[in-house]
């Protein structure tokens, strides 16, 4: 039973008509011949940031699982707006969420590690519904209780889906096609990438570029499931970049939501340093004027959890963006307090890479 597992982020729900647009690509899918299709879906544009600050409201210092229990739930809304949809046009439709997904995690909330799958529930509704609506970025752990993949981790969830499935492509649709040289929404010269190695996008996305999550790439490389950058517009669908073993290019992110942590020695940066290399989190060690710190470029709510379970002690956080030049084997990371003086070095630093007429080379 051939199935096609699509992955739907929060850029296509910007409103209500969103979920109406998306069913109705399903439908011209199914209606073209396709048998059975599993759509991973992410909450509805803002509803994340709108549930952590109620939470944070009325406890700023709830509990990591309380705040996972929560904010999933924007997921699950979407989940359910968009199966009503699907059913709206007389397609035999059903939903599943984190409790009901077969994924088991650990209990790192904020940011869980997938430990094991089932692939047993979602082929038993496959069976009985020509779609399946999937919850993204939720799982269970081994006591059965909400978690978290982390902020932005539907497209994991859809990865881990084709996996289990034992499919080897995933759709990614987003608000835009594909991987680009840069942000284009920030650096109008960006060019876009139609072939890129899991490797490559892997670091763009650990020092700050969107469109796909660095652990869900990494977990299509290591099961081998292409990844397919779409994007669903008025006029049609949009297939921008393949993600494969292959392609390389020079590009420049920038990484808006970095922070600097601040520490009294240079031991207590290490050992923070060293316990979020652990996690996979991806961080430079700075020491301006002789003061100790650490730039946290991703998952950085998920770090100061750690730093505050671990108990090491820090001096300050602040926010700061880090904008990086990968053009290997260069790799090279400014930090930059200022919003637009980060954006004018992105397009300096691209310009440089790419100068007018330069095309990109994917072989």
């Amino acid at each position: 039973m051939k199935k096609s597992i699509l992955k739907f982020g929060g850029s296509n729900f910007l409103d209500l008509e969103g979920y109406g647009r998306v069913a109705r690509h399903i439908a011209q899918r199914l209606a073209a011949g396709e048998n059975k299709i599993v759509a991973v879906v992410s909450a509805k544009k803002g509803t994340t940031d709108s549930l952590k600050a109620a939470m944070l409201e009325v406890n700023k210092e709830a509990s990591p699982s309380n705040l996972d229990a929560a904010l999933v739930t924007g997921e699950m809304l979407s989940v359910c707006l968009l199966e009503a949809a699907v059913s709206r046009l007389g397609i035999p439709v059903t939903s599943l969420n984190g409790y009901g997904l077969g994924i088991r995690t650990n209990s790192d909330f904020g940011r869980a590690t997938v430990e094991s799958v089932d692939p047993g529930p979602i082929r038993s509704a496959l069976q009985e519904h020509d779609v399946v609506v999937a919850a993204g970025g939720q799982a269970i752990d081994q006591s059965g209780r909400l978690t978290m993949l982390g902020r932005n981790s539907s497209d994991l969830t859809a990865i881990v889906i084709a996996s289990m499935l034992d499919e080897h492509a995933c759709e990614i649709y987003s608000d835009v096609p594909g991987v680009y040289t840069a942000d284009p929404y920030l650096v109008p010269a960006a060019q876009l990438m139609p072939e890129i190695a899991y490797g490559t996008i892997a670091q763009m996305s650990r020092h700050g570029a969107k469109v796909l999550h660095h652990r869900a790439v990494d977990y299509a490389k290591k099961h081998s499931v292409t990844i397919i950058c779409k994007a669903l517009t008025g006029d049609g669908v949009v297939t921008g970049t393949t993600v494969t073993g292959h392609g390389n290019a020079g590009s420049v992110t920038v990484a808006r939501e970095a922070v600097v942590i601040w520490f009294a020695s240079v031991a207590e940066r290490d050992n923070l340093w060293a316990l979020l290399d652990q996690h996979d989190i991806t961080t430079i060690r700075v020491k301006p004027n002789d003061r100790p710190g650490l730039c946290v470029m991703t998952d950085t709510d998920f770090a100061k959890q750690l730093a505050a379970v671990a108990g090491v002690p820090t001096v300050s956080i602040e926010s700061t963006m880090a904008v990086t030049e990968l053009d290997p084997p260069v790799l090279v990371v400014h930090l930059v307090g200022d919003y637009g003086r980060a954006i004018s070095l992105a397009r300096q630093i691209h310009d440089r890479i790419y100068p007018e007429q330069f095309l990109v080379d994917t072989d």
